[in-house]
């Protein structure tokens, strides 16, 4: 067992102590308080544990079908901040990436006050021998060899609970949860995949007016980053009144716009966008920072999520429960005919929400409670883009709170399922599955003739200047060929899994 292994083990061990003592105190019953005194020490031991841990509790908040209440709402206050070390710890590892000249790329270095402390890496304000000042982001010596003993334990531990809980494993596949993060921190431990993160996502906001990621500047190595410096503060420490309402309201419709078209289409996603990594100020585009742990979905759960959605919106319980099983895998147990109950009930409740009550969110975590409690095993991707958009959504809303991210959301729709459409069938295809369809549903006919009208007329969705789909006015009319052409799109995209 590795030093690091048996430090792990004794943390872990003192916990179960503690909670055997308590436990013994309270003689078996188990109060509101004691529930939370539970969840705070849980929550201390992972933030002592370190940066994985960490995640492994953040991603954990997002699965209310095995975490009790009090954990979820005490995982949520998990942050990776550490005492900063002296500049001197990390000049060792600038020596090693860069050599002996590594003074002379800077015309200056702040050593004493770091611009963040994370246990990680920590970053510095610098100017390079031009004049440009950037973010230096220096990895902490050590680090590499205890994530690669971290994660050696954590999987160890997945497949120990894999043996006594089978029942457990077979709905909760906690390997391929622990793959999903692992794989989603590549950047973390390489700065040169941090880089490339921040080159594809720059690519993908050059249509958006509020919205940037910085430049990468000089070329990476493993452990160190040079990147322009984002103008201005966190969403947590900004003054929201220093924006203009259009600022404001911009830069929270555009992280909406690029985030959503990242879940669905793009298939790549921030997947930690919480308020400390989107700096803004006036006058500049918000900046999205810290490109170390990236999400990808594969294109089946992508397109199976909108098709939950329109299933939602179109009040089809049945169509939802099919959509989803469709994504997961049902254990051998699996109580069917009892989840496509769930969804009856659930479905007609989100449907008749006010589109400031209904929240994406808090939508896919109900199906993915229900769907655990009757025995269907989800993909282990929906919990971390629950942590992802759980995250955006407490900085939109501290940034913008009068912003209704669903509005935004509905807006997007028609580019992300045009965009699924397009890349799955060609135009000639698409037009012949729409006639086929108004054949064989006749009562379809007038809607599917304005659908076509509306695509003849318009062959791209509209957008703004900063990129995002134009604002609607919400007259019945435009809603009623956003979900005609939904509906449309829907359908060919349905049709194609089945080929």
């Amino acid at each position: 067992m590795s030093t690091r292994a048996r430090y792990v083990a004794g943390v872990l061990g003192r916990l179960l102590m503690e909670e055997a003592r308590r436990s013994r105190r309270r003689g078996g019953a188990d109060t509101g308080k004691e529930g939370r005194e539970r969840a705070r020490a849980v929550r201390e031991t992972l933030q002592s544990l370190g940066p994985f841990y960490v995640k492994v509790g953040q991603l954990l908040s997002t699965r209310p079908d095995f975490v009790p209440p009090a954990m979820i709402e005490e995982f949520g206050c998990l942050h990776d901040q550490v005492t900063p070390v002296p500049f001197d710890v990390l000049e060792p590892v600038l020596a090693q990436e860069f050599g002996a000249r590594w003074p002379r790329l800077f015309r200056e270095v702040d050593v004493e006050t770091p611009l963040g402390a994370a246990s990680l890496a920590q970053v510095h304000r610098a100017v390079l021998a031009d004049g440009t000042p950037v973010a230096v982001k220096i990895q902490r010596p050590g680090v590499e060899e205890v994530m690669a003993q971290d994660m050696a334990v954590l999987r160890r531990t997945a497949r120990l609970i894999g043996r006594v809980a089978p029942r457990f494993t077979a709905v909760i596949d906690l390997p391929a949860m622990l793959g999903v993060l692992f794989d989603a921190m590549e950047g973390e431990s390489d700065f040169r995949k941090e880089a490339a993160h921040m080159r594809t996502a720059r690519g993908l906001t050059e249509d958006l007016k509020y919205l940037t990621v910085p430049h990468v500047l000089m070329e990476p190595t493993r452990r160190v980053l040079v990147q322009s410096l984002a103008p201005g503060t966190p969403v947590h420490a900004a003054d929201p009144g220093a924006l203009t309402t259009d600022e404001r309201t911009g830069i929270g419709r555009d992280l909406m716009t690029f985030m959503f078209r990242g879940f669905f289409l793009d298939r790549y996603f921030h997947a930690d966008p919480h308020p400390g990594n989107i700096f803004v100020a006036p006058g500049e585009p918000a900046h999205l920072i810290d490109w170390g742990m990236v999400g990808r979905v594969e294109a089946n759960i992508s397109r199976g999520l909108v098709l939950a959605l329109l299933n939602v919106a179109a009040n089809d319980g049945s169509g939802l429960a099919k959509t989803w099983t469709e994504m997961g895998h049902p254990t051998p147990w699996a109580d069917l005919p009892g989840f496509r109950t769930d969804m009856a009930a659930l479905v007609p409740k989100a449907t008749s929400a006010s589109l400031e009550e209904l929240d994406f969110g808090v939508t896919l975590t109900a199906v993915l409670t229900h769907a655990t409690r009757r025995g269907i095993q989800s993909s282990p991707v929906i919990a971390l883009l629950g942590k992802s958009f759980a995250n955006l959504e407490g900085s939109v809303r501290r940034l913008c709170p009068e912003l209704s991210i669903t509005d935004i959301f509905e807006e997007n729709l028609r580019t992300i399922v045009f965009g699924l459409a397009q890349e799955a069938l060609s135009e000639q295809q698409a037009a012949r599955i729409a006639l086929e369809l108004m054949i064989a549903a006749p009562g379809s006919l007038q809607q599917g003739r304005e659908i076509l009208r509306n695509l003849a007329d318009q062959r791209t969705p509209p957008t703004t200047a900063n990129g995002a789909a134009s604002g609607r006015s919400r007259n019945p009319a435009h809603t009623h060929h956003t979900r005609a052409a939904l509906i449309l799109a829907a359908a060919v995209i349905w049709s194609r899994r089945g080929r």
